[in-house]
C-alpha cells in the first residue's frame, strides 16, 4: 500500500467513525429530550462542544489565534455553527419520531 493509499484509507475509516458517532449522538440527544425539553438540550449539545474545542484547542498547541475566525470572507461562512445547531435540533426530531 502506498502512502497515499494510506491516507485515503485513514479518511475513509474517520469518516466511517464520523457517521457513527453521529448516530449515536442522535439516540443519546433524544433520550435527553425525553427528559427535559429540545431547546435545552440543543443549548446544552452546542454549549459542550464550544467547551470540548477550547480545551482541544488548548490542549493541541492553539493553531491560529482565536479570534482569526472573524476575518473569514466571506462571512456567510460562519453560519456553519448555526447549521449545526439546526442539525442538531432536527437529528433530535427525527429519531423521536422515527424511532
Amino acid at each position: 500500500m502506498t502512502l497515499k493509499g494510506g491516507f485515503f484509507m485513514f479518511a475513509w475509516l474517520i469518516a466511517i467513525l464520523s457517521g457513527a458517532v453521529m448516530s449515536i449522538q442522535g439516540v443519546f440527544n433524544t433520550s435527553v429530550t425525553k427528559q427535559s425539553a429540545i431547546w435545552t438540550t440543543a443549548s446544552f449539545v452546542q454549549a459542550s462542544a464550544l467547551l470540548v474545542c477550547i480545551a482541544a484547542w488548548f490542549v493541541t498547541g492553539r493553531e491560529g489565534r482565536f479570534l482569526d475566525v472573524l476575518k473569514v470572507s466571506p462571512k456567510y461562512l460562519l453560519l456553519g455553527g448555526a447549521l449545526g445547531a439546526v442539525i442538531t435540533i432536527t437529528v433530535i426530531r427525527s429519531t423521536a419520531q422515527l424511532g
